[in-house]
């Protein structure tokens, strides 16, 4: 099979020297016969910089000042040839042909936007199953993914001139930017699902931000920003307004039990304004 397009591969990075290796390693072992590799630092202050300088002319490395994953994701899409883009988050690694079946993908569906690959999860160095919640699915998947992120940045390959439709990653959410992008994302077209597992999703280190406390703050404003700006159908418009309500009960209950007595009235009453207004949506 023929394939025309460069493939640009990106990784963000911040003091993670001692699992970049393996993950870059992981592209370079990749049979595509197009790939460019775009390493940003995120302003390490480990071993990352000497690692990096040994791969040569290898990969291509951008360095920032710390500004985070979303500003470290959208400086590699900026610096980007190729016209499939690929992110691979310096803490999980791929697996042989990832690239090329994606790519073959796209060869086949010229009109497809966005796929994923199945993934392998690691905890602790331990292989463990998936919930089911957790379970990904194929096509128009904007519904599902409101309760939780059902798409993998490492096992994503998309059309560059996605972004220049949906935008880019939100450098104003420290966490949970992957979940705000493919919302938007799968508002306007389905994100296909191929079923081979082709990457190694490795979690349960202290830096991982889906460890943070907290999350679901982000994730509400995420929602909030929907609803502001996204052009929603009226079924849509209802999904997101209760998904709301839900969030923002659960988040207010924790700040309670954390004795942030304000900030559950805050979270209340966006709750309560988000489940009135879905009554109100016909």
């Amino acid at each position: 099979m023929n394939f025309p397009e460069k493939i640009s591969v990106i990784i963000p990075t911040f003091n993670r020297c001692a699992m970049l290796g393996k993950a870059v390693d992981s592209v370079l072992h990749q049979d595509y016969p197009d790939t460019e590799i775009i390493v940003v630092d995120d302003g390490s202050t480990d071993a990352t910089r000497e690692m990096l300088h040994s791969y040569g002319k290898r990969i291509r490395i951008i360095r920032q000042e710390n500004r985070g994953v979303s500003a470290a994701r959208n400086r590699g899409i900026a610096a980007a040839e190729g016209e499939l883009i690929a992110f691979l988050d310096s803490d999980d690694l791929w697996l042989p042909g990832k690239l090329k079946s994606q790519a073959a993908f796209f060869a086949d569906r010229p009109g497809a936007m966005i796929c994923q690959t199945e993934e392998i999860w690691i905890r602790k160095g331990v292989r463990v199953n998936p919930k089911k919640k957790h379970r990904k699915r194929s096509g128009m998947i904007f519904e599902p993914s409101l309760h939780l992120c059902l798409v993998s940045p490492s096992a994503v390959m998309m059309r560059r001139k996605l972004f220049a439709e949906v935008g880019l990653f939100d450098e104003n959410l420290p966490a949970c930017e992957d979940y705000d992008l493919w919302l938007r994302v799968s508002l306007r077209y389905p994100v296909f699902l191929m079923d081979t597992p082709l990457i190694v999703k490795q979690g349960g280190h202290e830096d991982q931000l889906s460890a943070c406390p907290g999350l679901d703050r982000y994730r509400i404003a995420s929602l909030q920003k929907l609803l502001d700006k996204e052009k929603l159908e009226a079924k849509q418009r209802r999904a997101v307004l209760r998904v709301l309500a839900e969030k923002c009960r659960i988040y207010a209950g924790g700040c309670l039990k954390r004795k942030k007595t304000e900030e559950a009235r805050y979270y209340r009453e966006i709750g309560h304004a988000a489940a009135e207004k879905e009554a109100s949506v016909s």
